[in-house]
């Protein structure tokens, strides 16, 4: 990458690290990419995708596969700790996770194809808003302009602290577990302090739950029964001392390889809160929230990533496991052959979503080197 691109995609990123928006309200992040796609040379550029969606479509006009690049537009509700220049200047939201460093890469393979377009296919760049809620890609997918794109691959990286930095990790098969919040509420009723008895506390069905789900779920080796249950949050009553509470809730998050695995984990999990529901007299009511599908790599995508790490001389190496944590990426897997690789962000940098994490400047040229590499490949003649 030239030296005056990568300072310019640096820029760019410190500008977007500075005014973060949170999932379901990435308006002016997606005002802003929108008017940089236009100064790269697309042959257009598509909005309000699935809510604050872009897409910048690169098409040569003649037979062949449409690649699809996806980065996120997100940040989240994190207070950012940063002394520097760039930081956050919205209170209690930042770019904690990376996505501004990820918009900076597919930026820079959108300001390449505008000299060096592709002889065949089509290059779909996609900037995706709600990724950390899970929300992003299925409403992205569900959008009519979409069916418009229609990818046959698609390719995606998220930076990962804690992996030497510039290195990449991918695997075939299972790439990111399958996750869902469980919310439960326990209904019973309120009472005077002084007389307990009149009422129906959830305070022990609450004390026994905690464990209960705790254990149904602890973790372990990565393989096809793997299963985490977190508990995340718990509430009793009201925060007084007059009222004996009426009321309890519990957050869960389920975590499995499969989504096989997790349609059983949740069913585990629904018959132990109805059961002690029941044995305590209580009403309940179970939702769900950030909901994650399993993240599924093809082989043929991930032999196209690792032949662009080898093209650009990036090391790197296949695994036999995905990663614990979650992303809504796998929901493309359903039109296309995807592939989601992890490039390092340094062995010793604070991790995802901690609120000192700051994506690091110098992985902006090689994720945007081997996107371009994969393009290469696939489109050009």
């Amino acid at each position: 990458m030239k030296p005056e691109l990568q300072s310019w995609l640096t820029e760019k990123r410190h500008e977007l690290h500075q005014v973060p928006e949170v999932s379901g309200e990435e308006r002016g992040t997606a005002a802003s990419i929108s008017n940089l796609l236009q100064a790269c040379g697309p042959d257009a550029v598509l909005t309000g995708i699935g809510g604050h969606g872009v897409a910048a479509i690169y098409d040569s006009g003649r037979p062949g596969p449409t690649i699809g690049i996806r980065c996120e537009l997100d940040g989240l509700p994190i207070q950012e700790i940063s002394s520097a220049r760039y930081a956050s200047q919205y209170p209690g939201k930042g770019h904690l996770c990376g996505h501004d460093g990820h918009m900076a890469m597919v930026l820079g393979v959108a300001f390449v194809l505008g000299d060096n377009r592709p002889t065949m296919g089509r290059v779909v760049l996609i900037f995706q808003p709600a990724e950390e809620t899970g929300q992003g890609a299925i409403a992205y997918r569900a959008d009519p302009k979409f069916s418009d794109i229609s990818p046959d691959y698609m390719f995606s990286l998220h930076n990962l602290p804690g992996l030497e930095l510039g290195a990449v990790e991918l695997c075939s098969g299972p790439a990111n577990c399958a996750s869902r919040g469980m919310r439960v509420v326990l209904a019973g009723k309120t009472s005077h302090a002084a007389a307990p008895k009149d009422g129906l506390s959830p305070a022990g069905a609450l004390a026994e739950l905690m464990p209960a789900l705790a254990a149904l779920g602890q973790g372990g080796v990565l393989d096809a029964d793997y299963a985490l249950t977190t508990v995340t949050h718990a509430r009793l009553g009201e925060a007084t001392f007059g009222v004996a509470p009426g009321i309890a809730e519990i957050w869960v998050t389920l975590r499995t390889v499969s989504d096989t695995r997790m349609t059983s984990l949740i069913r585990d999990a629904e018959q132990i809160v109805t059961a002690n529901a029941q044995a305590h007299g209580l009403g309940v009511k179970i939702t769900y929230d950030d909901v994650f599908e399993a993240c599924t790599n093809s082989d043929d995508a991930v032999q196209i990533v690792s032949e662009a790490c080898r093209l650009r001389d990036v090391p790197c190496k296949l695994v036999p496991t995905p990663q614990r944590f979650s992303e809504d990426f796998g929901q493309f897997g359903k039109d296309a052959k995807t592939a989601m690789f992890w490039l390092g962000a340094g062995r010793d940098h604070p991790q995802l979503h901690n609120p000192d994490y700051d994506f690091p400047d110098a992985l902006i040229p090689i994720g945007t080197d081997i996107f371009l590499a994969a393009i290469e490949q696939t489109l050009m003649a």
